[in-house]
């Protein structure tokens, strides 16, 4: 039972219903471009993203969750010039969009991605990402995402949270020059351990988690702006629910508490953030200039600016990564018995 009084209940209702509202009509800026949707059978576990000069991280990510047993992906491309559209149209198992809109008053894509959830998620477990996000959990090399996704039902929960890791190479930001095809992961090998800290917030009652590498080397006198590492990219979809921050947080607000974040012992995962490879610096010059992924990308220039200065993240505190075993007993994800 909600312990929200009937007025903030009310509230976070009207919200979530205003934010379906929005998905819905954002429909009309979507053209679709290949739509193979009919193949989709009850059982599939879906993707769905929104991407913008991809190309890079592409081949690996859909490889990688084709081998987790990702059945289909849904996929909006907001004007990519690098063959991102070209490379989806092709794959057999990709339905595609485009639009020219604004990603930036589409709740960042979020209005995009929230109409293909309604439209085609609802039933199905889904997976909320970004191009540069690669999920591990408990025996992932094992167990694959249809494994994962039944031993869940069976313990009651509806969905997966995650700590979206940074990873980074050992020299400056720029190099080494990763191909398309080949794991970021083996480029991409250093985060950082700790620190990090978790609030609950009202009144969704969803965490905030923060800190790590992107703090420390871009935020360390504003920490308050650091990035939100928290999230729940994995749900079993129901068209009555909507995603508010990206997937920081979610209406009905009692799906946030299925994750407690670091440390916790709820079953949850990790997201290796591969952000960083070569490509990073010509890309942060180019949304200095877009201006389209933060609320206030004034107030984010420095952080652009010193990633466009290739600096090295990497320092005498970086942990090399190993597998989930080695997350696990770092406590940044756990297992929860599975």
């Amino acid at each position: 039972m909600s312990r929200h009084g009937p007025i903030t209940a009310y509230r976070l209702i009207l919200k979530r219903h205003r934010l379906l509202w929005r998905s819905f009509r954002s429909r009309h800026a979507l053209t679709s471009v290949a739509d193979r949707t009919a193949s989709i059978r009850p059982d599939d576990i879906l993707v769905v993203m929104v991407v913008r000069n991809e190309a890079l991280r592409l081949p690996w990510f859909l490889e990688y969750y084709r081998a987790l047993g990702v059945g289909h992906f849904l996929i909006v491309d907001n004007q990519s010039t690098d063959g991102t559209a070209e490379l989806l149209a092709q794959a057999p198992d990709v339905s595609l969009w485009t639009t020219p809109a604004s990603y930036r008053e589409a709740r960042f894509g979020l209005d995009w991605a929230s109409w293909l959830l309604m439209h085609y998620g609802h039933g199905h477990w889904c997976l909320l990402l970004d191009a540069d996000e690669l999920l591990v959990y408990a025996h992932h090399r094992e167990r694959n995402l249809p494994d994962l996704t039944r031993w869940l039902e069976g313990q009651g929960r509806l969905g997966f949270g995650a700590l979206m890791l940074d990873m980074y190479p050992r020299g400056p930001l720029g190099s080494p020059v990763t191909e398309p095809k080949t794991d970021p992961i083996k480029d991409l090998c250093w985060f950082d351990s700790s620190p990090y800290k978790a609030i609950r917030q009202e009144p969704m009652r969803n965490l905030w988690v923060q800190g790590g590498a992107r703090e420390r080397v871009f935020f360390r006198d504003m920490p308050g702006r650091s990035p939100t590492l928290n999230k729940l990219p994995l749900i079993k979809w129901n068209r009555r629910w909507a995603y508010v921050n990206s997937t920081h947080s979610i209406l009905p607000s009692r799906l946030n508490r299925l994750y407690d974040g670091p440390g916790g012992k709820e079953p949850s995962g990790i997201l290796l953030h591969t952000k960083f490879l070569h490509d990073v610096v010509d890309r942060a010059t180019e949304d200095m200039q877009r201006k389209q992924h933060f609320h206030d990308p004034e107030a984010l220039g420095p952080y652009y600016r010193e990633i466009a200065a290739q600096p090295t993240m990497w320092h005498e505190g970086s942990v090399r990564y190993q597998g989930w075993e080695q997350l696990e007993a770092l406590e940044l994800m756990s297992s929860g018995g599975w």
